[in-house]
C-alpha cells in the first residue's frame, strides 16, 4: 500500500491562509501586544522605580486605567494569537531552500524568531492568566519571569517583523487584485468561511472575551464579568481583598498597639490618639496588579501632616512598615511626590466604617496612582528617609 505524500505548504490552498489574512490579524495582535507591554512596563516601574524616573501621583486613577488595560489587552491577545497561528501554520510544511543561500538563511532566521516569539508569548499569556487567579503552580518567581519574557517577546517580534517586512508591506492594504483574484488561485475554504467572515469571527471572539473580563475594573460591566476572577463590590466593606489578614499572619491586634513615626522627632500614638488628629477624606481606588480595581471612600490622617509634625523635610521619602509576617510587600516606600500629596492618607476608616482586619485594621496606606500591593496594610511604623 502506497503511503500518501506528506503535505507541503501548497497543500493548504484556502484563502484563509493567505498572507493578507495573516497581516490583518497580525496587526490586531501587535496592537494588543504593544499596549500590554507598555502598560506592563509602567506597572513594573511603579514597583521598581529607577533613580532617573519620577512617577507622578496624579492623575489619581492612572494606574487603575493602565493596569486594567494591561490585563484586558493580554486577555484579548489569547484568541488573536490562536487565530494568527492558525492562519500561518501551513508554513510549517514549507521546505527550506537548498543548497544554502541568503534566502535559506532568512528562512531559518524567520522560523527561529517565530519559535521564540510563539513560545514566549504562549508562556507569558498562560502565567499572566494564572496570576489573575493568584495561582502559582511553578517553582520560578512570577514577577521576574513575566518581566523577562516581555522583553524576549519584544525582541523576537522586532526580528520577525524585520524578516517579514516586504510581505507585510505587500499585504498591508487590500488591493483590487486581491478582490478580483481568480477562483483557481484562491479556492473557497472547506468550512465555507470567507475572509471577511473569519475577521468578524476573530474580532467577535476577542470582543466577547474582553467584555466578559473587563468588568473587574469597570464596575458598570461587573454583572457580565463571567471571566473575571474578581467582582466589583464583593468583599468586606464592599471591597475585594487579595491578601487576607490570616494569610499575612496578622490574626489579632494587641490592646497596647501603637503607631510610631521615626523622623527628626519621634512620634507615638495609640489608635485613640490617631482618631483625635485632624481627619481627611480621599476617594481613591484600590487597583491591583491582577487587573481588578474598585473605588472606595477612605478617611484618616494625611501623611504629609504626620511628616510636618515630626519635622521632616518636604523632599523626604517614607518607608512604610507593616505588621505582616514576611512577604515581598511587608514594607513599601513612598517617594516625596506621594508622601506629600494631600490625597495620601494613613487610613483608619473605609466606606464610613472602621477598617476590617482584612483591609488593614487598625491603619493602612492609601495613595493616588499606586498599585494595590504598595497600599500597605496593618501599618505600625513610618520611617522618614532623608
Amino acid at each position: 500500500m502506497k503511503l500518501p505524500a506528506p503535505p507541503t505548504e501548497k497543500s493548504f490552498r484556502s484563502p484563509l491562509h493567505h498572507p493578507r489574512v495573516a497581516t490583518v490579524i497580525g496587526r490586531w495582535l501587535a496592537t494588543a501586544v504593544v499596549i500590554c507591554f507598555l502598560t506592563g512596563l509602567y506597572s513594573h516601574f511603579q514597583q521598581h522605580t529607577p533613580g532617573w524616573l519620577h512617577i507622578p501621583s496624579r492623575p489619581a486613577e492612572l494606574y487603575r486605567v493602565t493596569q486594567g488595560l494591561h490585563v484586558l489587552s493580554g486577555t484579548i491577545a489569547v484568541p488573536l494569537l490562536v487565530a494568527k497561528l492558525w492562519t500561518v501554520y501551513p508554513k510549517l510544511f514549507a521546505k527550506l531552500p537548498w543548497p544554502p543561500s541568503r534566502k535559506a538563511l532568512e528562512n531559518v532566521l524567520e522560523r527561529g524568531s517565530i519559535l521564540v516569539l510563539v513560545a514566549a508569548m504562549a508562556l507569558e499569556l498562560f502565567i499572566g492568566f494564572l496570576n489573575t487567579l493568584q495561582w502559582y503552580p511553578w517553582p520560578f518567581p512570577f514577577k521576574e519571569t513575566h518581566y523577562a519574557l516581555a522583553w524576549i517577546i519584544v525582541g523576537a517580534l522586532f526580528v520577525h517583523l524585520a524578516v517579514k517586512l516586504p510581505l507585510i508591506r505587500a499585504n498591508w492594504r487590500r488591493t483590487s487584485a486581491d478582490r478580483t483574484a481568480p477562483a483557481e488561485s484562491l479556492p473557497p475554504a472547506i468550512t465555507g468561511l470567507t475572509r471577511r467572515g473569519l475577521f468578524r469571527t476573530v474580532a467577535g471572539a476577542a470582543t466577547l472575551v474582553g467584555i466578559t473580563s473587563v468588568g473587574q475594573s469597570a464596575p458598570a460591566l461587573g454583572p457580565i464579568a463571567v471571566l473575571a476572577p474578581r467582582k466589583p463590590n464583593v468583599g468586606p466593606q464592599g471591597l475585594p481583598v487579595n491578601r487576607t489578614a490570616e494569610a499575612a499572619g496578622v490574626t489579632a491586634i494587641d490592646a497596647d498597639w501603637r503607631f510610631t513615626v521615626k523622623g527628626p522627632q519621634q512620634l507615638s500614638y495609640t489608635l485613640d490618639d490617631l482618631r483625635t488628629l485632624p481627619q481627611n477624606r480621599s476617594d481613591l481606588p484600590i487597583a491591583c496588579v491582577e487587573g481588578w480595581s474598585q473605588g472606595a471612600r477612605w478617611e484618616g490622617i494625611r501623611i504629609r501632616d504626620l511628616l510636618q509634625l515630626c519635622g521632616a523635610r518636604a523632599d523626604s521619602r517614607v518607608r512604610v512598615v507593616s505588621m505582616e509576617k514576611g512577604g515581598f510587600y511587608a514594607t513599601s516606600e513612598l517617594p516625596p511626590e506621594f508622601a506629600h500629596d494631600p490625597l495620601t492618607l494613613l487610613a483608619l476608616r473605609l466606606n464610613g466604617t472602621e477598617l476590617a482586619l482584612d483591609h488593614g485594621f487598625p491603619a493602612r496606606i492609601i495613595a493616588p496612582n499606586r498599585p494595590g500591593v504598595l497600599q500597605t496594610k496593618w501599618v505600625h511604623r513610618l520611617e522618614v528617609i532623608t
